[in-house]
């Protein structure tokens, strides 16, 4: 049988004679031979496997090297096998690395880049478009007619809006073809401003209201003595139907906002139109309404206004002429129904040339109280964009004056509940 190349160490039997003082320690003498008798003086031969092959690493010599000593009758274990070698990362000398361009982040495709930066481009262009936008609302904002009103106005931070449609007839000839939408029928040079709408606008956490307060309703005119319609406190300014409206129906007012029938014409013209389902043909020869078919229309500035303005609505039914028997009533509601439809269009519009054109034609002819900021006009917008406004009538009843004149009184205690949903804590009428 073939020599077997072992290395083995002598370790020293310990001394007779119980326990002593071990002798200082030293380096394991090294026996080469492969076989032979045990160690004359005692010890015991231990085989150890042979140490792996030298790395690049220089073993260390600061400690003697370690003995396995393997249980006896086992059979000593394989060396083993040499480590492979590593692979450590290499730095690119300088050269090389000025040579190529350094790369940082991410490297996105040509058409990915592309697409990156006509989204920047796009967003960037709708800022500028807001900012403009805000810009020149801001301008047309300044250019709109202030009415002193502050000390009629609610003092505490509030949410009820006076709307007005003023009935001003200035500027329009009799003449004219669409005069009649306008000036109405029964229309005279030097008449009194009159106040043909109003609309008190609610909005708070619960949502949006409109109430119309009927320009019939029978009151007495703060600042006088006298009994007559509502429509008439106009007479005295927007300063005199603030404080009827405070007196008689005790409603917080906290800012105003009046338009003329000429801007509103316009402001529907601007909108592109206004579209409105009719159940019926219907027509007012009085106001110039004009609708031969029934189902979805779009009203024009002119026929919006004829719309709004009937008090002698009349459909076609079966053949027959019906006239609406409610007169004022009706008409309060269709204005509530037609004024939610110009809402969700202003809202909804995004096309910056056409607010644009919106926001001139109302400036050309409204007028609002000097309290109102641009903030305050920015907010509204704001929250009644996507809103629905709830409409909301009084309870009335019709009675005949002396005279013979039409009138409307409240319903008790209906028009309180009524009235209580815009912050007033009871009427002093009806």
């Amino acid at each position: 049988m073939a020599e077997t190349d072992t290395r083995r160490f002598v370790v020293p039997a310990p001394p007779a004679g119980g326990r002593s003082t071990p002798p200082p320690r030293r380096t394991p003498e090294v026996v080469l031979p492969s076989t032979g008798p045990a160690d004359p003086a005692g010890g015991h031969t231990m085989v150890a496997p042979a140490p792996p092959a030298p790395t690049a690493t220089p073993p260390r010599t600061d400690r003697p090297a370690r003995v396995v000593i393997p249980a006896p009758g086992a059979a000593p274990k394989p060396a083993p096998a040499a480590p492979a070698a590593v692979k450590r990362p290499t730095t690119k000398p300088p050269a090389a690395r000025d040579r190529e361009p350094a790369r940082t982040g991410r490297r996105w495709p040509p058409s990915r880049r592309t697409v990156v930066r006509t989204v920047l481009g796009i967003f960037l262009v709708l800022a500028l478009l807001a900012v403009g936008g805000l810009l020149y609302g801001y301008q047309q904002f300044r250019s709109i007619e202030r009415v002193e009103l502050a000390d009629v106005l609610a003092s505490a931070d509030g949410t009820n809006y006076l709307i007005v449609g003023s009935d001003t007839r200035s500027g329009i000839s009799p003449d004219d073809p669409n005069a009649g939408a306008i000036l109405g029928p029964d229309a005279q040079g030097g008449e009194p401003e009159r106040s043909d709408t109003i609309m008190i606008l609610r909005v708070d956490g619960e949502g949006s209201r409109m109430l119309s307060v009927p320009r019939d309703l029978l009151v007495t005119i703060s600042e006088t003595d006298q009994t007559t319609r509502i429509n008439a406190a106009f007479n005295g300014g927007p300063h005199r139907l603030i404080a009827t409206l405070r007196d008689q129906l005790q409603l917080p007012i906290h800012h105003y906002l009046e338009i003329d029938f000429v801007a509103f014409r316009d402001l529907v013209d601007a909108l592109g139109g206004i579209t409105i389902d009719f159940p019926h043909p219907a027509s007012d020869h009085m106001s110039g309404l004009d609708v031969p078919e029934a189902g979805p229309q779009v009203l024009d500035g002119t026929q919006a206004l004829a719309y709004v303005r009937s008090r002698y609505y009349t459909e076609t039914i079966d053949g027959r002429q019906v006239t609406e028997p409610t007169g004022d009533i009706g008409r309060t509601v269709r204005q509530q129904q037609f004024l939610s439809a110009v809402v969700s269009e202003m809202s909804g519009e995004r096309n910056p040339l056409r607010l644009a054109r919106m926001t001139s034609s109302m400036a050309a002819g409204m007028r609002i109280d000097d309290q109102m900021s641009y903030l305050d006009a920015v907010r509204l917008a704001l929250r009644m964009r996507g809103m629905e406004l709830e409409p909301t009538a009084l309870p009335t009843s019709n009675r005949t004056l002396g005279s013979g004149a039409q009138v409307l009184d409240l319903v008790q205690p209906g028009a309180d509940e009524v009235l209580a949903r815009f912050g007033s804590p009871g009427a002093t009428i009806g």
